[in-house]
């Protein structure tokens, strides 16, 4: 365990390439690819090998920070940690150059008690890295060219070009090699080629960018002030909080979105790139997903509710209804409650481009699954139509929804097992199954679970905007408010 480190995992994205399981309110960090934890806890498990658990600073954006709190919590209460994790979070995403300087900010200044720059590791939170011990060694290769004043990058040979990463071309160098006789010197970074020239620039031997960094903080902030002033301005001489979320609204919106690749890889004369010797995969996809997972006889994929005849080196991935499959070949099917993905295995990076069709539809399938998890439970849209939407809430015992009020719409409850405990206004009212209450317009109401079993209950919409976004949160026990 490196004690003297600390980690920043990286958990905003929304994982485009992942839908329809991925969306903007659930991205691919937070589902399970196995039966016990996400990705995003897989990462932080992984890393609490690595250093000390309350070294490791998880930045998102203010909309997932409540759910990777509750991911946290499930870590802490399993493996009885007492550490205090820290959730840094965003106001509104600006990519990972922004997140980042946070995150290395707030280290720096809050929990940094040495007289020396901290040594910090940057990692996103859908890595796949298989040898633990591996990894290790390579981190306290890393620590070192980071103590000598060097960006670190932990890259992988490849041969091919995907235009949804970055490549390095590196040589080896005296001075480099002098600290780490395994570390080259970058001479070209070129974040996502996807033209000729670019290309050009990678012929011979180069290496495919993790996304894994590590740098010290002095260094950090000297090479950020030197190519990327905007974000050294706006950050530098700010105070981060722990409060959701981290940096005011004010503060932030005006900031460059602009990832660290582009805003600081590409341009730095410091990095150096250590090859990663263990298996490493991005999970960003549908056919990395196919690729880390084990198949049957045919080089087959199946999960959830599946029957097959005569496929092959398929990937088919259900969730709540049986899909059957007869003769594929080279395909993906991806069945979720409210949209169905079938794609060409070989040529599914096109996924982003069906995103942006339902961004200009204005789908609220790019948002949200039908069933949404939320910090006192879940609820799940039965049907929606013109002026009216019907959920099922499901709330957990000892659970509370936010008190609120909307704008726009009224609500009507119906109790269907347990008893409600429901603010109305200044009053409070208990009900049972059976019965019923009205939520007018712009009443202040809450909901609440004094039981040891789940309380659910059908919730009928009307008005003319029936979204999440009308809702004012006047109090909220998770934060939101």
């Amino acid at each position: 365990m490196t004690a003297s480190l600390f980690c920043i995992i990286l958990a905003g994205g929304s994982g485009k390439r992942l839908w329809p399981v991925s969306r903007e309110m659930f991205p691919k960090q937070m589902f399970k690819l196995d039966d016990e934890y996400t990705l995003f806890q897989q990462t932080f498990l992984k890393l609490t090998n690595l250093v000390d658990d309350k070294n490791i600073i998880t930045t998102t954006n203010i909309k997932y920070a409540t759910a990777i709190k509750e991911q946290l919590k499930v870590l802490q209460e399993k493996f009885c940690r007492k550490s205090e994790y820290k959730v840094l979070s965003e106001p509104i995403f600006k990519n990972t150059a922004p997140a980042i300087s946070i995150a290395v900010k707030y280290i720096d200044d809050k929990l940094n008690y040495s007289s020396n720059s901290p040594i910090i590791l940057a990692i996103p939170s859908d890595q796949l890295i298989t040898n633990r011990e591996e990894f290790s060694s390579l981190l306290e290769k890393g620590i070192k060219l980071a103590n000598a004043g060097y960006i670190v990058s932990f890259a992988s040979e490849t041969k091919d070009i995907n235009e949804n990463f970055g490549y390095i071309k590196a040589r080896r160098n005296a001075q480099v090699t002098e600290i780490e006789p395994n570390a080259l010197k970058v001479t070209n970074f070129i974040e996502k080629p996807n033209n000729k020239a670019q290309k050009e620039k990678l012929k011979g031997k180069f290496y495919i960018n993790s996304g894994i960094y590590m740098f010290s903080a002095e260094t950090y902030f000297e090479e950020l002030k030197r190519h990327a002033q905007d974000i050294y301005i706006n950050i530098y001489n700010k105070e981060i909080q722990n409060s959701i979320p981290s940096i005011p609204l004010s503060e932030y919106e005006n900031i460059d979105n602009i990832s660290i690749d582009y805003a600081l890889m590409e341009k730095t004369k410091k990095l150096v790139t250590i090859p990663l010797n263990t298996e490493w995969k991005d999970i960003g996809s549908w056919d990395a997903i196919y690729e880390i997972s084990e198949k049957d006889n045919n080089g087959n994929y199946f999960r959830g509710q599946t029957i097959d005849i005569d496929s092959k080196n398929s990937l088919v991935y259900s969730t709540s209804k049986l899909t059957a499959t007869l003769g594929l070949k080279d395909t993906i099917v991806v069945e979720t409650e409210d949209a169905v993905l079938v794609c060409d295995k070989n040529n599914n990076n096109g996924i982003k481009n069906i995103y942006k069709k339902l961004n200009g539809k204005n789908e609220i399938t790019k948002e949200i699954h039908k069933t949404v998890y939320r910090p006192w439970g879940y609820y799940t849209v039965l049907e929606n139509g013109n002026g009216f939407l019907t959920k099922c809430i499901t709330v957990n015992p000892n659970a509370k929804l936010s008190v609120q009020l909307h704008h726009h719409r009224s609500e009507h409850w119906i109790i269907l097992e347990g008893e409600a405990t429901i603010l109305k206004g200044d009053e409070f009212v208990k009900l049972q199954a059976g019965e019923s209450i009205d939520i007018a317009v712009e009443e202040i109401h809450s909901l609440q679970n004094f039981g040891q079993e789940q309380l659910k209950v059908l919730e009928i919409q009307q008005g003319d905007i029936l979204d999440e976004n009308d809702i004012e949160r006047l109090e909220d026990i998770y934060g939101r408010a």
